[in-house]
């Protein structure tokens, strides 16, 4: 059942999200700031979505819309500070996916966020960072299949999503 008050704390909560990260000046360390507000901000939205899938499920595309939808996800992407969670949640948005709820590639992406986070290969090249000066995506699993695995969950080849990501943050 459709839940427009749902929907509209997922999207207040994904702009506020947005809006901490692109405060952000790329390549600079946060100010102390910034940076406790970020925490806060991911802090918040974790305890919110936690609540709500306890309570009403993954809040998929029939529940609160595709856009809001989408900002579930992305309160999960940016669960950093609960590694857990963000675990827990992959069988929850593969489920949604496979019911046509949520795109395979928001799968995907925190597929590659939590092997990151576990220290294990990325399988789907979506996280970079900068090592040592250098940019650039980390370590993925079968880097030879990498494009025919990203075209099975709809997203870009790597080089495409390589060039992508070095205009935004290189």
């Amino acid at each position: 059942m459709f839940d427009a008050e749902l929907r509209d704390e997922l999207l207040r909560r994904m702009e506020r999200d947005q809006a901490v990260r692109t405060a952000a000046p790329i390549g600079e360390p946060l100010s102390r700031e910034l940076d406790q507000e970020w925490d806060a901000v991911d802090t918040g939205n974790t305890a919110f979505l936690k609540r709500v899938i306890a309570e009403r499920g993954w809040p998929g595309r029939d529940m609160v819309g595709e856009e809001a939808a989408h900002a579930a996800w992305v309160l999960a992407q940016h669960a950093d500070q609960d590694p857990e969670f963000q675990r827990g949640c992959l069988p929850l948005l593969k489920a949604a996916v496979d019911a046509g709820q949520v795109t395979p590639s928001e799968w995907a992406y925190l597929l590659d966020r939590v092997c990151v986070a576990e220290g294990r290969s990325q399988v789907y090249g979506t996280q970079y960072w900068t090592q040592n000066g250098v940019f650039g995506p980390r370590p993925i699993e079968d880097p030879d299949r990498l494009d025919e695995r990203c075209a099975e969950v709809g997203l870009a080849p790597q080089a495409d999503y390589d060039r992508t990501m070095r205009e935004l943050y290189e």
